[in-house]
């Protein structure tokens, strides 16, 4: 059974960067679409980006573009979030979560525990 580990959450100061990582265990990350959630506290959570199979990457939040970018590494089975110019408002718990197959438009499945990001000075 699909298993995710999320990892690399930090305190970074504003303009700093990141880089999130989403691990998978016990199934087949090649086959299937990863999106990269946010949730701050007393907000909902929010999705961050998705990437698919064949590398499209969607469903992209506004305020992160330009500042996020997310990758693949299939055969180390991982996701990562490389976050730069990091702001207050990026603070929050950041999870992975597996797509049902290979689109960013398919149902939630599996979810990690999560990452916390502190950006403050």
């Amino acid at each position: 059974q699909l298993q995710l580990v999320e990892s690399g959450g930090d305190l970074v100061q504003p303009g700093g960067s990141l880089m999130l990582s989403c691990s998978a265990s016990g199934g087949v990350l090649y086959s299937i679409a990863i999106s990269w959630f946010r949730q701050a506290p007393g907000k909902e959570r929010e999705e961050v980006v998705c990437v698919q199979p064949n590398e499209q990457r969607l469903n992209w939040l506004n305020s992160v573009k330009g500042r996020f970018t997310i990758s693949r590494n299939v055969a180390r089975h991982a996701v990562y979030l490389q976050m730069n110019n990091l702001k207050v408002e990026d603070t929050a718990l950041y999870s992975c979560a597996a797509r049902e197959n290979a689109w960013c438009t398919d149902p939630l499945t599996v979810w990690g525990k999560g990452t916390l990001v502190t950006v403050s000075s």
